[in-house]
């Protein structure tokens, strides 16, 4: 969860230095196009297993984290078009939503908390004479600041309760790795997909967790986003589609443009 992806200038937020900076709508999110998948924490699970594939991913089974998988080829994010527009009604995960903040680690030797905001001052929508400011003349933070961190304070929260729940998914053994095989059209001589590198919950090991195992996971609210991701895996599919979708009409686009 601490991999900072889309910061192209990630600096510590400063009274000083960012005093005057103001902060403009920018209406896209060309950023998260180049993209293929992005962590997730439990708490999304409900929301994003609508519309997207959650799985986990990582070297092993004990460094394994949930992701979004977004698309099927590197450096391309299925849910997002030319123009930077995801897709209508469906669920844009918080590590994409809390750009162009992101709370970090403070750098050794420094005072304060252990963590601190940081802010990508390569976003476009950053100035000096547009929008809404960050700090008010006094120095205090604005309501968009204090929104934004109050945003990055939750989303922290979350990923300790995601990592809590992946431990408990790696002490009860519930993790399996899987390799995926997609057809992206409906013959069964399509070209295919092999996706690897990924993990999923067992079923058969989920129903035969003890009674004492399964009411910790009820207890503490995790065991729905267990269903959650397994009820996720049938956007597999769906997703093979989005990228048929998009390579019909790449040479299109190519032959249009000369």
């Amino acid at each position: 969860m601490a991999e900072v992806i889309f910061y192209e200038h990630p600096v510590p937020l400063n009274r000083a230095d960012h005093k005057d900076l103001r902060m403009k709508n920018v209406a896209h999110l060309k950023f998260a196009m180049n993209t293929h998948s992005v962590p997730l924490t439990g708490a999304e699970f409900g929301l994003a297993a609508r519309d997207l594939l959650i799985v986990f991913a990582g070297t092993d089974v004990a460094s394994a984290g949930p992701i979004a998988l977004l698309g099927l080829r590197e450096n391309e994010n299925l849910y997002v078009d030319e123009a930077g527009q995801w897709e209508k009604n469906a669920y844009i995960p918080a590590f994409v939503r809390r750009y162009p903040f992101v709370l970090a680690e403070k750098p050794a030797g420094q005072e304060g908390n252990d963590f601190t905001v940081f802010l990508d001052d390569r976003f476009e929508g950053f100035n000096t004479a547009e929008g809404q400011r960050l700090f008010n003349e006094d120095g205090t933070d604005t309501e968009l600041l204090t929104n934004a961190v109050g945003f990055l304070g939750e989303f922290q929260q979350n990923i300790e309760r995601t990592r809590w729940f992946m431990q408990q998914l790696v002490k009860h053994d519930l993790l399996e790795p899987r390799n995926v095989q997609l057809h992206k059209g409906e013959a069964e001589s399509s070209r295919g997909i092999t996706l690897n590198g990924l993990f999923m919950v067992n079923e058969e090991k989920l129903r035969a967790l003890d009674e004492k195992a399964t009411h910790e996971l009820i207890r503490e609210g995790v065991l729905g986003w267990v269903y959650a991701h397994l009820l996720s895996l049938a956007n597999i599919d769906r997703l093979a589609q989005r990228l048929n979708v998009r390579e019909q009409a790449e040479p299109t686009a190519g032959t249009s443009k000369n």
